[in-house]
């Protein structure tokens, strides 16, 4: 027969409540072999038998975080890096590499320590605390701008591998012949509606750590296949000597030098979203959330690393600003054909499966700057759509209007990402050490170093980049 009742276990322990539990627990205290939860709920179905537990909501554990905040860090500037190596040689290039993630998990510390110290929930939160209301929107905007940038490298990464450009032909193009497929601007347009639309349109990053960890994975699938195909060519003396060091014996290679350190700057940016995948963790404690940056730091060094080595060997002084370029034409060597394929179609898939989280902290931000005040983004299904909608439409409006990825990194890397990673963390440490524990004298120094680079960086780039575009004008 059927029946609403749930089983009773033979070695749980029943009591019959009174309508008014709270009085009569108070003065019965001995009456329960196990103390309930307060987050219990108590189905009754008219009879006070039958307890149904609600189980609590489980929070991220460390490995997820990692995925989640390595795939913030590793996403299309991974590309950039085989040209930077072109210009800073091999040497300064992976001690740069090992520098700029050292100093960025330092600065991921900060963040988390003084963020717990001051109880904020935010990227912004904690810069108000540490500097004021009008830092926090200066905070804001910058994270609006660097992500949205990001946001609109992928797809113009997207478009120019799976469609092709001026200067390089697309797979479609190579799999099917010309069509509808050679347009650029509609390839990403479907790309967005049926695959970034619906992950995007999630409301909680620790939902999107499997696609995370996919991204990085695919990530791998790329740096394995470049660093084989690069042996393979050394072994049969198909790869030139590379260059060690910067060449300054010319005015163009020194204008080259002063570009391309911002954009080193900017590979490690991932400070957005320390505090949403923090505050989603298991156990949320500072020293957790430290072993994630660490794990993070030390993954993306070596994929970092062995890109910039792998992608500078194989393709030489002839690497373009985004190395997936290079890959539309055989390597000569045996199956290049399908190397090529596996390389541009899993670095688009991987560009997709990241492109969701960097979305997340810019539609979280613009919330916040936008609807201050109004209750959190998760609570709202209707607010949370229709961001995630209009940002993705103007984040496409900007790949269609945006020429060369290597043009956004310029900017972007000389100046909010610069910002969000070195300046804004430095000053809070120096600003709340004062309120807590504080700094010590080692940590203290790191700061100040940490301030002064990141000033000098955003200074040497912005100019730079002025002189550069007026040069080629």
């Amino acid at each position: 027969m059927g029946t609403n009742y749930t089983p009773i276990p033979k070695d749980s322990f029943v009591e019959l409540q009174f309508q008014d539990q709270n009085n009569y627990r108070s003065q019965n205290p001995k009456l329960l072999h196990n103390e309930v939860d307060d987050d219990i709920e108590s189905d009754f179905d008219n009879l006070p038998l039958v307890i149904v537990r609600k189980e609590p909501e489980s929070g991220s554990g460390v490995y997820g975080a990692v995925f989640n905040l390595a795939t913030s860090v590793i996403g299309a500037g991974i590309m950039a890096l085989p040209a930077t190596m072109k210009v800073l040689g091999l040497i300064v290039g992976i001690v740069l590499i090992f520098i700029m993630g050292v100093l960025s998990e330092i600065s991921v510390e900060f963040l988390v320590r003084f963020a717990v110290q001051c109880k904020s929930n935010s990227y912004g939160e904690c810069v108000q605390e540490a500097l004021g209301k009008p830092a926090r929107v200066l905070s804001e905007i910058c994270i609006i701008v660097n992500n949205a940038g990001v946001l609109v490298v992928y797809l113009i990464i997207i478009g120019d591998v799976m469609s092709g450009s001026l200067r390089h032909i697309g797979v479609f193009d190579q799999w099917l012949g010309n069509g509808f497929w050679d347009h650029r601007k509609l390839v990403i347009l479907i790309v967005v509606v049926l695959f970034l639309a619906p992950l995007c349109s999630l409301d909680k990053i620790d939902s999107l750590s499997t696609t995370s960890a996919a991204s990085v994975a695919l990530a791998v699938v790329f740096v394995i296949v470049a660093f084989v195909v690069a042996f393979v060519k050394l072994v049969e003396g198909k790869i030139e000597p590379p260059r060690l060091v910067p060449d300054f014996g010319s005015k163009a290679a020194i204008l080259d030098l002063l570009v391309v350190i911002p954009i080193m700057s900017n590979a490690y940016v991932c400070h957005f979203n320390v505090q949403p995948i923090y505050n989603e963790l298991e156990d949320r404690s500072p020293k957790k959330m430290n072993k994630v940056g660490r794990l993070t730091t030390v993954l993306c060094v070596m994929i970092y690393a062995s890109t910039a080595i792998a992608g500078y060997l194989l393709f030489g002084n002839d690497t373009e600003s985004d190395i997936l370029t290079n890959f539309d034409k055989p390597l000569g060597i045996r199956f290049s054909t399908a190397l090529t394929y596996i390389v541009r179609v899993g670095y688009v898939l991987h560009l997709v499966l990241v492109f969701p989280v960097i979305h997340f902290s810019l539609r979280q931000t613009v919330d916040e700057l936008v609807f201050n005040g109004s209750g959190p983004l998760s609570e709202n299904r209707k607010r949370c759509l229709a961001l995630t909608f209009v940002l993705l439409a103007l984040v496409y409006l900007g790949s269609t209007m945006i020429p060369s990825i290597w043009t956004a990194f310029k900017f972007t890397g000389a100046t909010t990402a610069v910002s969000l990673g070195f300046t804004f963390p430095a000053l809070i440490a120096l600003r709340l050490s004062s309120q807590g524990p504080g700094l010590t004298s080692g940590e203290r120094f790191l700061a100040w170093l940490m301030l002064s680079l990141a000033v000098i960086v955003s200074v040497v780039g912005v100019a730079g980049n002025i002189y550069s575009m007026q040069s080629k004008g």
